[in-house]
């Protein structure tokens, strides 16, 4: 069995980080396409960083692109890529994946560095909207509109442990940001 890296170009690489997805799509290699069951590292940013690894779920056929099942994401806390082939980005294009073959050594290293899964625990997640409508129903569709519109490079979303609303914090583009205008002020 092998091992591959994906390079995520950066417009792909923001989609993956703000909407979490259970698979990634990757054009298969001319020569040597990956087998279903090996392990992929998945790579962003420059310098390039591992930001998930992942297995081949689906070898894919002649004009359809590869599947690769993430097994753990964490584009939040990226690792450094050490030992890892140069990947050219401009090659992948703004939105596409590039390919390459890796040592199963190199793998295993990243593995080792992870540890063990981070806890899970439950999140209070909202968007707040004040809404002008003629009814309830109508303000639902109008709030679904305004999020499909508006999405997360403009709306906030708050979030905070289910046990400590009072730690809510505002995020946007998936990175905290600072919702108070009166700590903006104090900051000039």
């Amino acid at each position: 069995m092998s091992a591959w890296a994906v390079f995520l170009a950066e417009q792909q690489h923001e989609t993956e980080r703000l909407i979490h997805h259970d698979t990634l799509e990757v054009s298969a290699p001319a020569d040597g396409a990956p087998a279903a069951g090996e392990q992929v590292l998945v790579l962003a940013g420059e310098p390039a960083q591992v930001v998930a690894l992942g297995r081949v779920r689906d070898t894919g056929r002649p004009g359809r692109p590869l599947e690769v099942r993430y097994t753990r994401q964490f584009f939040d806390e990226p690792l450094p890529a050490d030992g890892l082939p140069a990947l050219d980005p401009v090659a992948a294009g703004p939105a596409a994946a590039l390919l390459a073959p890796v040592a199963d050594e190199v793998v295993a290293a990243v593995v080792s560095r992870l540890g063990p899964d981070p806890d899970r625990q439950n999140w209070l997640v909202s968007v707040h909207l004040p809404i002008e409508a003629a009814s309830r129903a109508e303000a639902v569709r109008i709030f679904w509109s305004y999020v499909q519109e508006l999405g997360p490079r403009e709306l906030p979303a708050f979030v905070s442990p289910s046990h400590d609303e009072l730690a809510m914090q505002a995020f946007v583009l998936g990175a905290e940001a600072n919702q108070d205008p009166e700590e903006d002020d104090e900051e000039q």
